[in-house]
């Protein structure tokens, strides 16, 4: 396998805490710091292809130009 360069800017260290695999979709929760957490929803295969579990040291990469959040 080879490494493959990412263009995106923001890229965070942490742990995989936990892993909620669906039939499609699965939902990352990853502990970036003490108590900041992040969750990614990436697909079950995407999880599958990585080996992705519980403790795994992972790089959470976020390439956005915005993040929305509302409540009425």
């Amino acid at each position: 396998m080879f490494k493959i360069a990412i263009s995106a800017r923001n890229k965070l260290e942490g742990v995989v805490t936990k892993i909620e695999k669906g039939a499609v979709a699965s939902t990352v929760k990853i502990e970036i710091s003490g108590s900041t957490n992040l969750t990614s929803m990436i697909t079950k295969e995407a999880v599958e292809e990585l080996n992705l579990k519980e403790g795994d040291k992972v790089e959470a990469v976020i390439k956005a130009t915005e993040i929305m959040i509302s409540k009425e």
